[in-house]
C-alpha cells in the first residue's frame, strides 16, 4: 500500500543547471551596482570556484545551502569592506532568482493529480521556496536538508518526511532523478524509491529501482501498477 509520497525538487520538477547560471548573473549585476570592488575582484567563474573551496572547507555544513551561500559571500565582500546588510541583499537577490525556476511540462499537471490521491511532502537537499515558485499548495509538509541536519542519501532525512507525513517509510513513495541521493537512499529508508530517467540513462548501481518512469506523467499509473502487483 503507497499511503503518501515525497518528491525531490531540483531537477525533479524543474531544471536546475539553468536556474543556477540565471541566479549567479543576477547576483553579478547586483555586485556591480552595489559592491563594484568586490564585483571586479570576484567575476562569475571566479566566484564560482571560491565557492567550491568553501563548500569543501566546510563539510560539516553541506546539508546547508543558505548558510554555504552567505559564508561565500561574506568571504568576497568582506576584505572590500562591505558588511552584512550587503551580504544579506547579496543573497535575496540571488535566493529570489534561484526561486525563477521552469517547470517541466509535467510537473504541475502531475502534481494536481497526485496531491489530489495522497499527501505528499517535498523532499530536498537544496533549499528552493514553495511558496516562491508557486506550487506549495500542492505539498502537505516541506523537508529540507538544512532544517533536517541531514542531507540525502541519509536515512535520517527520509525518516523526517515520515514523520512530517504520519506515514511509515514502507509505504511511501519518494521519487527523485538521482539514483543514489533519491532512489537507494530511499530504499535504505524502507521506502519505495522511484527514479525518474528523463534521460532514458542506464541505471549505475546494483539493484534495480522500486519503479522507473520517464516522466512525471507516467507516475500516477506507475504507483497503481506497483500497488496492484504488491497487493
Amino acid at each position: 500500500m503507497i499511503r503518501a509520497l515525497s518528491l525531490d525538487l531540483d531537477d525533479t520538477l524543474w531544471p536546475i543547471a539553468p536556474v543556477i547560471e540565471r541566479a549567479e548573473q543576477a547576483l553579478d549585476a547586483w555586485l556591480h551596482a552595489h559592491c563594484p570592488n568586490a564585483a571586479a575582484a570576484w567575476p562569475v567563474d571566479s566566484l564560482r570556484e571560491l565557492r567550491e573551496r568553501i563548500w569543501l572547507a566546510h563539510p560539516h555544513l553541506a546539508h546547508d545551502f543558505t548558510e554555504l551561500r552567505k559564508l561565500l559571500l561574506r568571504a568576497a565582500l568582506g576584505p572590500h569592506g562591505y558588511g552584512e546588510a550587503h551580504v544579506d541583499g547579496a543573497f535575496e537577490v540571488f535566493f529570489a532568482a534561484r526561486n525563477r525556476v521552469d517547470l517541466y511540462a509535467d510537473a504541475v499537471p502531475a502534481l494536481q493529480r497526485l496531491a489530489a490521491r495522497w499527501p505528499i511532502a517535498s523532499l530536498t537537499n537544496g533549499n528552493a521556496d514553495l511558496d516562491r515558485i508557486g506550487i506549495g499548495a500542492h505539498f502537505v509538509a516541506r523537508v529540507c536538508a538544512r532544517t533536517s541536519g541531514a542531507a540525502k542519501p541519509d536515512a535520517a532525512i527520509f525518516a523526517r518526511a515520515a514523520a512530517e507525513l504520519g506515514v511509515p517509510a514502507a509505504q511511501i513513495a519518494h521519487v527523485g532523478d538521482d539514483p543514489e541521493l533519491d532512489v537507494r537512499g530511499a530504499q535504505r529508508a524502507g521506502m519505495v524509491g522511484v527514479w525518474l530517467n528523463r534521460d532514458a540513462a542506464p541505471w549505475p548501481h546494483a539493484g534495480e529501482p522500486d519503479i522507473e518512469i520517464a516522466s512525471l506523467a507516467e507516475l500516477e499509473t506507475a504507483l497503481d501498477r506497483f500497488i496492484q502487483r504488491h497487493h
